[in-house]
């Protein structure tokens, strides 16, 4: 009873600070819902899942954007793609994405899946908060949550048939992992975060990484190949590179809890995560 009622009240809109800007706390909260055994992990096609995907339809309408759900078919389950649309007509488009889906509970063992990838969907949620302030933009954004990224990226791979003829996208933003500071990289500065595809944007991410206070690298861990690995082979930005559209990941990396039971809550860094969101919304106003 006292889950069910965590969950309900989870639904309501969070009370957010003036502008719309989260503080550590309410990323904390939101990362705690997604990561909480009431989802049991979120894996697709998994009652836990389909909770998280009311939660972000409620929360993303809620910042007064168009938000539906796209069903589609995966190794025999059925996932669920979140997909929220500011209103009007623009002609072109900015995806802005994280994705859904855990590793649910195995064997008896709950894979909370805090940094992979619940930060992700706060972030995703933050900014879509931070964009709803009123402002005419002649650029569109879309925000979305894949499920199935653990089933071979299927969720991305069916947003992109579905919805590639009714928008013109210019451009997809990856928000993939984004919480802790234990990635072995920067031990003696923690305020890090990596842009993959982002050197297009270097003068404007630069900046927006300078006023956030974050030091920002464009590869993964200064390995060419774990860059070309997790820039155009296992994360959701693949089948959009695939198809000619330019992408940026950002991700502060895979760390010893990644696809693991300690990958909890308590093990990220919350006013770094901030900060790093804060880039993010920087740089964004900059491109839109």
């Amino acid at each position: 009873m006292k889950r069910l009622l965590f969950f309900l009240l989870a639904c309501l809109p969070l009370c957010l600070p003036a502008g719309g800007r989260e503080r550590p706390e309410e990323l904390r909260l939101e990362v705690e819902f997604f990561a909480d055994s009431l989802l049991a992990g979120r894996a697709m096609g998994s009652p836990g899942a389909q909770m998280a995907t009311f939660y972000l339809v409620r929360q993303l309408r809620d910042a007064g954007l168009q938000a539906t759900v796209q069903s589609f078919t995966a190794d025999g389950r059925i996932g669920h793609n979140v997909v929220a649309v500011t209103p009007g007509n623009f002609s072109k488009y900015v995806v802005v994405s994280a994705y859904l889906d855990g590793l649910g509970t195995l064997d008896g063992t709950l894979y909370p899946c805090a940094d992979a990838n619940a930060s992700g969907l706060a972030a995703l949620l933050a900014l879509a908060r931070e964009f709803n302030d009123g402002r005419e933009r002649m650029t569109g954004l879309i925000f979305v949550a894949f499920d199935g990224h653990n089933a071979d990226l299927a969720g991305s791979r069916a947003f992109l048939e579905r919805y590639r003829g009714l928008y013109p996208f210019s451009l997809m933003v990856n928000l993939d992992i984004l919480g802790s500071t234990l990635a072995p990289v920067k031990k003696d500065r923690p305020n890090y975060l990596m842009a993959l595809g982002g050197r297009e944007f270097w003068f404007n991410l630069e900046s927006a990484s300078f006023h956030a206070d974050i030091d920002l690298t464009f590869d993964y861990y200064g390995s060419d190949a774990f860059t070309r690995i997790f820039y155009r082979q296992v994360s959701d930005q693949r089948w959009f590179l695939e198809a000619g559209i330019p992408a940026v990941m950002f991700t502060s990396g895979i760390t010893m809890n990644t696809n693991k039971a300690t990958d909890t809550p308590d093990t990220l860094d919350y006013d770094i995560f901030e900060r790093r969101i804060q880039l993010i919304a920087r740089w964004l106003r900059m491109v839109l």
